[in-house]
């Protein structure tokens, strides 16, 4: 007995040197694998919905390569931290929306980017991922759930970047960010009476909502409504994604095989509509692959938020992870013509910049939650 209990400390630092080899990169092994795999399959699409253009994969791949160094960068820091940042990020994020609307660069009608020497960025990204860190940082110092006080002062928080962002303007992006900070309230335990009431407010405002929309963002409702009623104008684009999306059947034509995208019957095949050329070329067992590994992504999300053991973690990590489905779910909805169509990329998949860097550092977020809970626990 005596001999057995000697040699145990000997064994205890090996297997503790084994536990903590992976866990020294502060990743979430399982986040991710399925995060390189959604990215190796986004790759595989974006190839043949650019044509067989290997410039779009490189210019992707290189983005998503900076976005991993920047997840894991914010995977080695501790939620605190970025619960003491939130603020100036919040800050500097609101001055970053100002820059836009007096310097930014305007293209399509819209002026949403700022132009730096080599590259451009576009400044509401940044805000997906800073509203919700404010949001969760002011509520997480309060008693939960929030009083009627702490509601209003978060909506203020909420209101005034998406308000500037529907100035450039960017109704799309201005509804899902608004989107990512109600989810904060919502997982802070909010009174349902308030929920209710919120909802009819809403209702009620829907009138005054398409008065402050632009012509094109209200053409896009009503092309939303009846595609056919413009068919070579408005419509096009989502009937020739339907058509896309329907000719694929089960199996798919087979990649780099489809007609409405490979000759250019389908625009922005290779951002936003990319899905419409993945149900042409793979079918609907390629679109059941990709669901599936988001679904596994938004699980491991949320597993991650419920075992967070403080408000700001579990506030930040749910309303990320809410927000990544959100995406998923416009996107699909619009392409598939039952949402109108809003300008909003597929996660990880579309052809993208900065909303690609921005996601990625949302998982890191995530990774920072569930790391630094496994460091206390342990």
């Amino acid at each position: 007995m005596a001999d057995f209990q000697r040699t145990m400390p000997d064994a205890q630092p090996h297997l503790a040197r084994r536990r903590g080899l992976w866990s020294y990169t502060r990743l979430d092994a399982w986040l991710l694998l399925l995060i390189l795999l959604l990215c190796g399959y986004g790759l595989l699409v974006l190839y043949s919905a650019s044509g067989g253009d290997m410039g779009y994969v490189i210019r992707q791949a290189i983005r998503m390569g900076t976005g991993l160094v920047v997840m894991t960068v914010f995977a080695q820091l501790r939620p605190q931290l970025f619960a003491r940042w939130a603020p100036a990020m919040y800050v500097i994020s609101l001055g970053l929306l100002l820059a836009v609307l007096l310097v930014g660069v305007g293209a399509k009608g819209a002026q949403r980017w700022i132009a730096l020497p080599g590259f451009r960025f576009q400044p509401a990204e940044i805000v997906k991922l800073v509203l919700p860190l404010m949001v969760a940082c002011y509520l997480a110092n309060r008693p939960l759930p929030p009083s009627f006080r702490h509601i209003l002062i978060s909506l203020v928080l909420i209101f005034v970047p998406v308000v500037l962002i529907m100035k450039q303007p960017d109704l799309g992006t201005s509804l899902l960010i608004a989107a990512s900070g109600v989810f904060v309230l919502l997982l802070s335990g909010i009174y349902w009476r308030y929920i209710f009431g919120a909802l009819a407010v809403a209702a009620a405002g829907l009138p005054g909502l398409w008065m402050v929309m632009k012509d094109y963002q209200k053409q896009r409702v009503l092309t939303f409504l009846d595609p056919e009623s413009d068919p070579l104008g408005a419509g096009w684009n989502i009937i020739q994604s339907k058509a896309a999306i329907g000719s694929g059947g089960i199996e798919g034509k087979g990649w780099m095989l489809g007609t409405q995208s490979q000759l250019d019957f389908l625009p922005e095949s290779h951002t936003d509509f990319i899905i419409a050329v993945m149900g042409e070329e793979l079918g609907m067992i390629g679109i059941l692959v990709l669901l599936f590994i988001y679904v596994l992504i938004i699980a491991r999300g949320l597993v991650i938020a419920t075992k967070a053991q403080d408000s700001f973690g579990r506030l930040v990590a749910g309303s990320v992870t809410l927000t990544f489905f959100v995406y998923v779910f416009v996107n699909i909805g619009m392409v598939s013509g039952i949402l109108p169509v809003v300008g909003v990329p597929l996660p990880l998949v579309s052809y993208g910049g900065t909303s690609i860097v921005t996601l990625m550092a949302g998982f890191g977020l995530l990774m920072s939650v569930q790391a630094h809970r496994q460091m206390i626990s342990h």
